[in-house]
């Protein structure tokens, strides 16, 4: 396909037949397209942010790998900023201040955009605070909204407006936009505040531990503030068959709300007719100082118990696989299972912990099972796993 001229620069796209959503048939092209449809809205989110580039470079049914750096053979208009980490190492990341710097990324095989929450100018003072609701397998969808509804009446009660999107996943993000003044380390703060609040105020609904065997219901994960962590941003398109986005929302639309209706196909009609309920996001910048104060109310969070060395464990979980894609470790559980047919039975959905784990450049896939609602005495052991990859190696 001959170049594209979008903002005022040739942007290349290679390979545009390529089906990217094998259930749909989107290919990369009608992906292009879906971003310069939105392209105000989808820049907004990410105007001036390093980004971490996952890319599909097979489509969304083949794992992602991802890239820090930006590619040394990049067109002279693509910006970058250095991201320095604690390791000693630093990486010049891709930022995006127009359309053809977006739809340039897009073309490497990124399918949803995933830049950090500060801005190149100002790469030690975030001006997001982002709450990310991540439901336990077999919580209903209703619970997310509850959960998501309380993390607003949180973030209100100490001087911060929440503004709700799905995370075009299975869960549901909430962000604030804050004031250039606090370092990472006191953003996790006061993030991990608004987790343990809504704990505190929902205890049947929401958890904000941090051990997955001992979550509950929906998870506060509040660790997406730590300097390295990078969400979705609004109006990206998820690597999940049916093309989900990620999709900013009023809040009166978030009660009955279906993230299944937010696709590709239908948001850029949707975003054309209604507009950007994200719009003024950026007018209503607040300050930290409540959830701070908040958060010395609260005092330390409580820290699981520790033996020699590693976390003790309180729950009794065995590790079943450690494998590099998911299907392969899916498929050592279901070996585990037919071998241990009555602790199988036993098992809740939220007592299997799938974990994806990412790697140097890739994410990796542990399962584990929590055998607590199995009769200690039919508890299976520890053995061998049944895949065991190392992701290090």
């Amino acid at each position: 396909m001959p170049d594209i001229e979008v903002a005022g620069h040739e942007v290349r796209v290679t390979n545009p037949d390529k089906v990217v959503f094998p259930q749909s048939g989107h290919t990369k092209l009608d992906l292009i397209r879906y971003y310069q449809a939105v392209g105000e809205a989808a820049l907004r989110a990410v105007h001036g942010r390093p980004m971490m580039l996952k890319r599909f470079v097979h489509g969304v049914e083949q794992e992602a790998f991802f890239q820090k750096r930006a590619p040394a053979r990049r067109p002279p208009w693509i910006e970058v900023a250095e991201l320095r980490y604690r390791s000693g190492l630093s990486a010049e990341e891709v930022v995006c201040t127009d359309l053809a710097q977006l739809v340039w990324v897009v073309n490497l095989g990124c399918v949803d955009l995933n830049p950090h929450p500060v801005r190149s100018d100002d790469l030690a003072h975030p001006d997001e605070l982002r709450i990310d609701l991540d439901p336990l397998p077999g919580v209903p969808w209703s619970d997310v909204l509850a959960t998501a509804q309380v993390a607003r009446e949180v973030l209100a009660d100490h001087g911060l407006v929440a503004w709700p999107k799905t995370s075009g996943s299975r869960g549901f993000h909430v962000y604030a936009r804050i004031e250039r003044r606090w370092p990472f380390p006191a953003v996790r703060k006061a993030a991990e505040a608004v987790a343990r609040e809504v704990e505190r105020r929902a205890p049947g609904l929401a958890t904000s531990r941090w051990w997955k065997e001992e979550r509950h219901g929906v998870f506060v994960d509040f660790n997406q503030n730590a300097y390295d962590r990078t969400v979705a941003s609004a109006y990206s398109v998820r690597a999940v068959p049916d093309a989900r986005v990620s999709t900013p929302l009023a809040w009166d639309e978030v009660p009955g709300c279906h993230p299944e209706a937010f696709t590709l196909d239908t948001v850029p009609k949707r975003l054309a007719e209604l507009g950007d309920p994200w719009a003024d996001l950026d007018l209503h910048a607040g300050s930290l100082d409540g959830l701070l104060e908040l958060a010395e109310r609260l005092g330390p969070a409580p820290k699981p118990p520790k033996g020699t060395g590693r976390r003790r464990q309180t729950k009794p979980v065995i590790e079943i696989a450690k494998a590099e894609h998911r299907h392969e470790a899916m498929a050592g559980f279901e070996r585990w299972k037919a071998r241990h047919p009555g602790a199988a039975a036993l098992l809740r959905p939220a007592d299997v912990l799938v974990d994806a784990m990412r790697g140097r450049s890739s994410v990796w896939y542990r399962i584990r099972v929590n055998l607590e609602h199995v009769p200690e005495a039919e508890r299976p052991p520890q053995e061998p796993l049944e895949v065991d990859y190392d992701p290090w190696h």
